[in-house]
């Protein structure tokens, strides 16, 4: 008779939790936006941050609220942007693909290490000691940060320099935060002339450290027809709107260091 009583007792109360558990998943539960589904079933998954939220579910959950252009996603670029805007029911303007651009040459052949580094093996760590690591204090430190933080290995260190393969590159935006000398930016795949440097000293100064430095000469602006050229701070800056990707800067600059295309590593 007593464990009758107790197995009716056991039963009774778990039927009593049962029913309250029911309850409260209905009373509490979180409805699912299927417009919020769908938006982040189309994102790509990187969770970089590059659009500025803290990864696809944040950006998703944004998107579904109209808190975010659906051209948001840098990664997904005008593919995505335009599955996306068909879900939301707008029209999504062309994204062009961006790339990460490291603004230095300075590889072991055009410049050299002031003594060996025995730190630990990182940029970020390498800048905090405060030792100038190499001649050149603008320049890339060659440790690799940049490396270590690209989900799709489009960076490596080639002759002492961060080199980046744009055919891998997905234009996330990891390897700018990561740089402490903020040599790293995101560019339009398209606009291939850019400055190769980050040097703002005056030319005979950087001629004397890297053989492959903007020396402000000037004759890249003499050259351009388009007023695509400029000088700030000693150093050559392109204008990508103003520019016609003519070339003809590239070939004068007696230290090479304006590219006219940046291929893969």
């Amino acid at each position: 008779m007593t464990i009758l009583s107790t197995t009716l007792v056991i039963a009774v109360v778990g039927l009593i939790v049962g029913c309250g558990l029911v309850f409260t998943a209905k009373k509490f539960a979180v409805k699912v936006d299927e417009k919020e589904s769908a938006v982040r079933a189309k994102l790509p998954g990187n969770n970089c941050g590059a659009c500025g939220f803290a990864g696809c579910d944040a950006l998703a959950g944004a998107l579904s609220r109209g808190e975010a252009p659906v051209n948001a996603c840098p990664v997904g670029g005008s593919p995505v942007a335009k599955e996306i805007g068909a879900i939301m029911g707008v029209d999504a303007a062309d994204v062009e693909r961006k790339v990460a651009f490291i603004a230095c040459k300075g590889s072991c052949e055009v410049t050299k290490n002031q003594g060996n580094y025995i730190g630990i093996r990182d940029c970020r760590a390498a800048v905090m000691s405060g030792i100038s690591v190499t001649d050149c204090s603008y320049g890339c430190l060659g440790f690799g940060s940049c490396a270590e933080v690209c989900p799709e290995n489009a960076i490596v260190v080639k002759d002492g320099v961060a080199v980046v393969n744009r055919n891998r590159c997905v234009g996330c935006g990891l390897c700018t935060k990561t740089c402490p000398r903020k040599l790293i930016s995101l560019i339009p795949v398209s606009r291939v002339v850019q400055v190769q440097c980050s040097n703002h000293d005056k030319g005979p100064a950087v001629k004397k450290i890297c053989s492959a430095g903007c020396i402000g000469c000037t004759l890249c602006v003499r050259q351009c027809e388009f007023g695509a050229m400029t000088f700030d701070g000693n150093l050559a800056r392109v204008d990508s709107e103003k520019c016609t990707l003519c070339g003809k800067c590239a070939a004068k600059c007696p230290a090479k260091v304006i590219t006219s295309a940046v291929g893969p590593a």
